[in-house]
Formats: C-alpha cells, sequence, structure tokens
C-alpha cells in the first residue's frame, strides 16, 4: 500500500462501519451508534483533507468516497424510517433520488462518457442535510429529546432539498448527455 491510497482505505472503511451502526439502531443503541457515526463523519473529513493536501485524489476515491456517504446514510434512513422514526415518504423519496443517480450516472458513464461526478451545491445541502436529520433523529431517540417542530421542520426541508436536487440531476446530465450524443 503506498500512502496515496490512504483516503481510498478510510472510504472503504467507513464503508464497513455502516454494518456496526446499521446493527446498533436496530439493537436501539442510538449513543452507541452516535459515537460511530461521529467517527464516520471525522474519516470522511479526513480522507478528503488527505486526499486534496498531499494530492492523493484518484477516480477510484471520486467513487470511494460517496458510495461510503450513500451505503450509510440510505442504510440509516431505511433502518429510521423501519423503526418509524422517519416518514416512509421521506424514505422512498431518498432511497428514489439516489438510485436515480447512480442508475444515470452508471449510463452516462457507459453510453456517453466516462463521469466526472461533481456534486451540485444543492446536492451537497441535501446531503448535509440528509446527515443532520439522521443524527437529530437518532440524538431524539436516544440521549436528548429534541424538539418535535425542530424534526418537522428538517423532515419537510431535506424532503424538499432531495427533490429538488434530484430533478437538477436528471436535467443537468440528460442535457450533457444530449450535448455530448449517446454513443
Amino acid at each position: 500500500m503506498q500512502s496515496k491510497d490512504i483516503p481510498n482505505l478510510i472510504s472503504v472503511l467507513r464503508i464497513l462501519l455502516t454494518i456496526p451502526i446499521v446493527w446498533l439502531l436496530f439493537e436501539h443503541e442510538f449513543s452507541y451508534a452516535l459515537i460511530l457515526f461521529a467517527v464516520a463523519g471525522i474519516s470522511d473529513g479526513i480522507d478528503g483533507f488527505l486526499a486534496k493536501r498531499f494530492g492523493w485524489q484518484s477516480h477510484l476515491g471520486g467513487l470511494l468516497d460517496p458510495l461510503a456517504d450513500k451505503a450509510l446514510l440510505m442504510s440509516s434512513f431505511l433502518v429510521l424510517g423501519g423503526l418509524g422514526l422517519i416518514p416512509v415518504w421521506l424514505v422512498m423519496l431518498v432511497i428514489f433520488r439516489d438510485l436515480t443517480i447512480m442508475g444515470g450516472a452508471l449510463y452516462y458513464n457507459f453510453s456517453v462518457e466516462e463521469l466526472d461526478a461533481n456534486p451540485s451545491l444543492i446536492s451537497k445541502l441535501n446531503t448535509l442535510l440528509q446527515i443532520v436529520l439522521v443524527l437529530l433523529v437518532v440524538t431524539n431517540a436516544g440521549p436528548f429529546t429534541l424538539p418535535s417542530q425542530l424534526l418537522t421542520w428538517l423532515t419537510w426541508v431535506t424532503g424538499f432539498t432531495t427533490l429538488v436536487s434530484g430533478i437538477a440531476y436528471v436535467w443537468v446530465w440528460t442535457n450533457k448527455a444530449r450535448d455530448k450524443g449517446w454513443r
């Protein structure tokens, strides 16, 4: 292993952290799940910092990092929705958006040109809101009770940005594919 592979290794470890986090959520061990969420969040920051600071970015890293984020977020939404802590409509919207984006990215990569994934500002905001929502829902279910109005407001704002960012991705990448020509 070379130094430049460290960010990719951290991303793989973050993907693997999904397993104990999901198990802890199922077991209603919300405080411990929050600790592992914190580890995952810190590791996300570290791998990004290392990749940018030392020029260790790679095509693989560009795929692993968002995959790690999506694995943790999608599984967290599924479990929290199954536990009745996040509304089913939001879980379905998040999953549908992510599957649409992943399917579209694969199609674009193999039918148009190699994909250079660069998340939009609305997508970055949406990811941040999804993370904050998961963290606050788990916090509310575990160590601290939060105002229900805060969680309701955040649920609706997250739903809105999920919808808008999904539509934006489809719009932008469909137009790019049309401009580049289909293979």
